[in-house]
């Protein structure tokens, strides 16, 4: 892969990784990867295809069956884990800023995934290491010798979204390799560049060749083909509803297992006990704006829905609109800025559909719905798009109740503890949610009766890795991070062992 000054140039075509080398698609062909803050092409990837793909598993498959990895003693693999952690931090700056400008995220926002990454790597590392060689099962006699064990999957196939593109990629690569398993890693084809530079870091921590494996290319390709292939042992996948019902279909003749993390669409019910004085106040506004703008909303467990008490709704949301209408936009890499641009022009022109279509059935615009003039930190050819809050709203509103994934934050009321909590879990996802309450009691309570994979209360966005992230209902199954996180790349093996065998006779003669 070419090495040029911001990491990867236009001319850095080899961008597939087979058995420990860079190459290019078999069919030659190559996408344009755009800045989302000028539109303009500043990187050049390869077009993988199914050929490439089927090139990957069978390179990851040979490393599996025939490699050392899987049987590489668990302290060795965990220090591996930990030289990756430490490379990501001595490449901080320039892996940030390539992600900033890749996704279009700012520049900070982009510094604190890296550390996140950095994170997930050494929680991965010291939970492996931790972890006890087997769980004993009495069998109820000393000439038994009964225990469970783990043992890794096999080939995990490892698609990735366009949001957090290294992040997402880090939940998912750390546990696979902790637990013993090989890879083959899809980016997204929109935001690719870091996940293609974490490969180059794993390889000089000393990961052996042909454990990971990276195609660069679209999902109705190369993604669809990792959910089909027959010599994948596990697919999991980041990304939207319509895709994630794709690859378990794709996934289910094989029977393999399939971990799906897809949308959200997050209540954040703020009670107007939780704003009893002006700090307490300010605080629960700030949330909400951090809750419903961090990365342009871009996030899948973006607080996009307010859910606040009638008799607090006029101030509240007053003051959060004019707080919205003061974010600063611009290119994420410009200081100052507090808010970057959509990723794609698809993804604006779908969020300025679901405004359009609010407008049209009652929604009252109280900030944003635009997009902004363009400036010196605003390109003209950027997808930049204004926060959003849309008060007035209700169930029926396909704002409301499909995921918008952009910087649009609806705004809904209610009276009592039970019409929260009903509005909060009226929705066909449950991925996460916010309770904002000055009442320990009720905040417990509210929070026992969500049904949300991850429930903040007095926060929103905070994520711990050694806590596990899901959700209910059409929000996916699996789990990431946390102990579950690695037992997703694990099968559970019971060896029983007879140390004073006899004969059964279990037939007569």
């Amino acid at each position: 892969m070419a090495d040029t000054a911001d990491g990867l140039g236009l001319e850095a075509q080899a961008t597939i990784h087979v058995r420990g080398e860079w190459r290019e698609a078999v069919s030659g062909a190559a996408r344009e990867v755009l800045d989302p803050a000028d539109g303009l092409p500043f990187a050049l990837v390869a077009e993988g295809d199914e050929k490439d793909t089927d090139l990957a598993v069978a390179a990851a498959r040979q490393a599996f069956d025939h490699g050392d990895w899987p049987r590489t003693p668990v302290a060795e693999r965990a220090a591996l884990l930990r030289r990756v952690a430490d490379l990501l931090v001595r490449d901080r700056e320039r892996l940030g800023l390539l992600e900033s400008r890749d996704a279009g995220k700012t520049a900070e926002e982009g510094r604190v995934d890296i550390d996140c990454v950095a994170d997930a790597f050494r929680y991965f590392a010291d939970l492996v290491a931790a972890e006890s060689p087997g769980r004993i099962v009495d069998a109820g006699s000393p000439d038994i010798h009964s225990v469970v064990v783990h043992e890794p999957v096999g080939v995990c196939a490892l698609i990735t979204p366009w949001n957090y593109p290294l992040l997402q990629a880090s939940w998912k690569i750390a546990p696979a390799l902790a637990a013993g398993n090989t890879f083959v890693v899809k980016p997204s084809e929109i935001t690719p560049l870091t996940t293609i530079a974490l490969i180059d870091l794993l390889t000089e921590a000393g990961l052996p060749a042909g454990v990971a494996g990276l195609v660069t290319g679209p999902g109705h390709t190369v993604g669809a083909r990792l959910a089909e292939h027959p010599d994948v042992d596990l697919v999991s996948f980041t990304g939207g509803l319509v895709s994630g019902t794709k690859v378990a279909q794709a996934a289910a003749p094989t029977v393999k297992k399939v971990a799906l993390e897809l949308g959200g669409k997050n209540p954040n019910v703020v009670f107007a006990d939780a704003c009893a004085t002006d700090e307490d106040f300010d605080t629960a506004v700030d949330q909400a704006l951090n809750a419903a703008f961090i990365h342009s909303g871009q996030v899948c467990s973006a607080g996009a829905r307010l859910i606040v008490e009638e008799s607090l709704r006029e101030r509240f949301v007053a003051e959060l609109a004019r707080r919205a209408q003061k974010i600063r936009l611009g290119r994420g890499t410009e200081d100052g800025v507090e808010c970057g641009p959509l990723v794609s022009e698809q993804q604006r022109a779908k969020v300025e559909a679901y405004v359009a279509s609010a407008l049209a059935e009652g929604a009252v615009l109280r900030a944003g719905g635009r997009r902004p003039e363009p400036s010196v930190e605003r390109p003209a050819g950027g997808y930049f798009y204004e926060p959003t809050v849309l008060d007035q709203c209700h169930r029926e509103m396909r704002v409301v109740r499909e995921e918008v994934f952009g910087p649009v934050l609806t705004v809904e009321t209610f009276r009592t503890e039970d019409e929260a909590v009903a509005l909060a879990n009226d929705t066909e996802y449950g991925l996460a949610g916010g309770v904002w309450t000055g009442d320990g009691a009720k905040a417990r309570r509210v929070a026992a009766r969500l049904r949300h994979g991850t429930v903040w209360i007095n926060d929103f966005h905070p994520y711990l890795p050694q806590a596990e992230w899901g959700g209910f209902g059409k929000s996916g199954v699996g789990r990431e991070l946390g102990p579950a996180g690695l037992a997703e790349y694990r099968e559970t093996k019971h060896i029983y062992q007879n140390l004073a065998p006899k004969p059964v006779r279990w037939f007569a003669g």
